[in-house]
């Protein structure tokens, strides 16, 4: 699909983007009508070349009769002219654009192809010496015309699977204005309107359910199969379609603000940003448009030198510049990348950069972080363990509790549950602070209180209390609770490890890649997960700005990271990373430095995702091969070595180019996820 689309690119890009066009978009969303331009430029042609066809004196013969009267052949320039101005119209523009930005390819190729046919035919008509070859050019435009129709068809379907993420949402929207229930159109959805979602109805809009419960489907979403139960105050995505209750819903994102847009726009640029794959297949490209004029400018001069008339040695050198239309490679990358972009958009897995998705087949590392990703990240306390007399064991929750509620770490969510689980009332706090990768501190009832875990005493240089015997270390974490300096308490929490992480560390191991453990979690936590999970290591006692170093250390061994992290504060590691792996940032799509996000927390979607790298890099070199190994035969099979055995004939030649590229685009039509 080359750039005959240029003209109405999106305006609003900066003309260095521009620049960057090369012959592989033809997923912009104008390309439908050019589709349909093409087969109506090929009906019409098709008609007219039926009296091209009866005129042609060759054909004639063939057919046993002759049709013969004064001033035929001018007919027959006539209705060969007209096919050659309006049916190859599209690929003459498509030339001068191509050389304008300096990248010759099949546009080119066509072009100077049936120019040269035509120019020599209309001398031949005015006196030179001869034979025309009007139905060959005839026959030919037409096959191209069809053939560029069938690859506009086939990119078309590529781009459809955005098109279904888009279907998704549904027409017509019930919204509560005042009391009345209204059926509004989507567009004009508005952040905090009131919506009703009927049973069975697709959701319009990201929002909080007010009133209602029942079962989601968010499969199209985030790959997940099961319906999730939803009842008040949780958060529905736009896109997925409601189960059996009917929900009342205020709206928090429409239009643009919606998860579903903000998947829509990142597989969009992931589809049109080029990968070094994709960089590779445009300079085939160009190498083969270079290759194939040489080759057909040499083998025009051979078979005049060998004795050849004109009309012969031209149709030979039309041929090989026919056949050897780079249509195929055009294809055969930018089809793979959009249906592969697509395609796991509707599994959960958000590309954000194409050549990090390519690079995971190369994968030799992947560094876990633990929370969130191998456990399921929602701490559940354990243990409230009183130190001194002092305090009471609900005192300490409502203490840590105080401090804990404005912090968004798991331990703090931990805390909270626990103390709403007990009942007991939640005390203000003031002057609260964070500290990275240790605690938190604030003020309740006039004291300074400080939860934190043991990094603390390490930072203070002060010794930790000793830890009671009932506290299982191994799995546990420990945080301390301080009041005005004196530690008073001590809460252990602990994490579960989830149900598919051993099957995804198992299935890395069989794929060859090595799995490490990183967390915050002192070393007998670390080692507990990790063995539980046959890892091949543990990294313990990281503190969150450490993370990036940890990645660099296995970088500069020569190893080909991956890092999976929930992208809070994992970022810069994230960055660091070969491949950075975004982890269950569910709705929120803004894991701003990953290169992969994947919508659940699941991580066997970690394999998958490099599992499904393998098979799309698979496709791509499948359709290099076949569109390169291709024009290595077709070439000279059209350069005629095999004459007078075997001669392929132009029109012939256009249908073989057409098939390759058919070709190619069924092997990309058979990505699959797994």
């Amino acid at each position: 699909m080359e750039n005959h689309h240029h003209h109405h690119e999106h305006q609003q890009e900066a003309p260095l983007q521009h620049r960057e066009h090369d012959s592989t978009d033809g997923h912009d969303e104008h390309a439908g009508h050019h589709t349909e331009g093409f087969l109506k430029r090929f009906w019409i042609c098709l008609a007219v070349t039926v009296p091209v066809l009866l005129l042609s004196h060759m054909i004639q013969q063939w057919l046993g009769f002759t049709w013969t009267f004064p001033g035929d052949q001018y007919l027959l320039l006539l209705g060969s002219s007209f096919i050659f101005f309006y049916g190859g119209w599209p690929f003459l523009v498509g030339m001068i654009r191509e050389l304008k930005w300096k990248n010759p390819g099949m546009m080119t190729l066509v072009a100077v192809a049936i120019t040269t046919a035509y120019i020599y035919s209309t001398a031949v008509v005015f006196g030179l010496k001869g034979m025309d070859f009007f139905w060959e050019l005839a026959t030919l435009i037409d096959i191209m015309l069809l053939g560029h129709w069938l690859e506009m068809r086939s990119q078309m379907a590529a781009s459809k699977a955005l098109e279904s993420l888009v279907a998704l949402l549904p027409a017509v929207v019930h919204v509560e204005r005042n009391g009345e229930v209204t059926d509004i159109p989507l567009r004009a959805l508005q952040n905090n309107d009131v919506i009703l979602v009927k049973p069975g109805e697709k959701v319009p809009a990201d929002g909080l359910i007010l009133e209602g419960s029942s079962n989601v489907n968010e499969s199209m979403l985030t790959g997940e199969s099961m319906p999730v139960k939803k009842e008040k105050d949780a958060k529905v995505i736009g896109g997925s379609v409601n189960g059996d209750g009917a929900l009342k819903v205020r709206v928090t994102g429409a239009g643009n603000d919606s998860y579903l847009n903000k998947v829509i726009d990142m597989v969009r640029s992931a589809q049109g940003a080029k990968s070094n794959t994709q960089n590779l297949a445009n300079k085939v490209a160009k190498w083969l448009t270079i290759i194939s004029i040489s080759v057909g400018a040499v083998t025009f001069i051979i078979w005049l030198t060998a004795g050849k008339e004109l009309s012969f040695a031209l149709e030979r050198m039309v041929t090989v510049m026919v056949t050897s239309c780079p249509h195929a490679l055009g294809v055969a990358i930018p089809l793979v990348v959009a249906i592969s972009t697509s395609l796991s958009a509707m599994h959960g897995l958000l590309i954000r950069n194409r050549t990090a998705f390519e690079n995971a087949r190369k994968l030799t590392t992947i560094i876990f972080d633990k929370t969130g990703t191998l456990t399921k990240g929602s701490h559940e306390v354990q243990q409230v363990i009183p130190i001194s007399t002092q305090f009471s064991v609900e005192d300490l929750l409502r203490y840590a509790a105080a401090v804990q509620q404005n912090s968004e770490h798991h331990i703090a969510h931990g805390v909270m549950r626990k103390l709403r689980a007990e009942g007991l009332e939640l005390w203000k706090s003031t002057d609260f602070r964070y500290m990275q990768g240790i605690g938190v501190s604030g003020i309740v009832n006039g004291k300074r209180v400080v939860a934190a875990g043991p990094n603390y005493f390490k930072q203070e240089q002060k010794t930790a209390p000793a830890i009671p015997p009932e506290v299982d270390q191994s799995t546990d974490t420990v945080n301390f609770i301080l009041i005005d300096d004196v530690p008073v308490g001590i809460i252990t929490l602990a994490d579960s490890i989830r149900e598919t992480a051993a099957e995804a560390i198992a299935a890395l191991k069989a794929m060859g890649i090595r799995s490490f453990l990183l967390t915050g979690d002192n070393e007998q936590v670390a080692a507990a997960v990790a063995g539980k999970l046959n890892m091949d290591g543990y990294l313990a006692n990281v503190l969150p700005h450490e993370k990036q170093n940890k990645v660099k250390e296995f970088q500069a061994k020569g190893e080909i990271v991956a890092m999976t992290g929930d992208g809070v504060n994992d970022a810069p590691a994230l960055a660091q990373a070969d491949v950075g792996i975004a982890v269950g940032s569910g709705t929120d799509v803004a894991a701003e430095t990953a290169d992969i996000i994947l919508v659940n927390s699941d991580p066997k979607d970690v394999v998958q995702m490099i599992a499904f790298g393998r098979a799309t890099y698979r496709k791509m070199v499948q359709n290099l091969a076949w569109a390169v190994g291709y024009n290595v035969i077709a070439i000279p099979l059209a350069a005629g070595v095999l004459y007078p055995a075997f001669m392929l004939s132009p029109a012939m030649g256009a249908v073989l180019m057409s098939l390759s590229t058919i070709v190619v685009a069924i092997n990309a039509k058979l990505l699959q996820v797994k």
